[in-house]
């Protein structure tokens, strides 16, 4: 069974439009990784040049942040859901 990624406006267009993504992987980490291998673009767009998330992207198992698990090896058990939010900063 495959994961579902969902991606925000300002990331579909380096990921063809797609607002969702079905991958496999029982990882947070091998889902991205099986995410960048569909969508190149997307790997520079949310990870720095030594594989880790960039500061400001944020990423959601089923609506708990990975920050407070286990990171890039937190578990993705199949049918999940996994949503990246990178951080939008404004004002005026």
């Amino acid at each position: 069974m495959a994961v579902t990624v969902k991606l925000p406006a300002q990331l579909r267009a380096a990921a063809q439009g797609q607002s969702v993504t079905e991958v496999e992987g029982a990882t947070v980490g091998q889902v991205l990784e099986a995410l960048f291998e569909i969508h190149p673009e997307l790997r520079d767009r949310l990870s720095d040049g030594d594989g880790a998330l960039r500061r400001f992207v944020n990423v959601y198992v089923d609506g708990e942040d990975i920050r407070f698990g286990d990171g890039l090896e937190t578990a993705v058990p199949d049918g999940r859901e996994v949503q990246i939010l990178p951080a939008v900063a404004g004002g005026s």
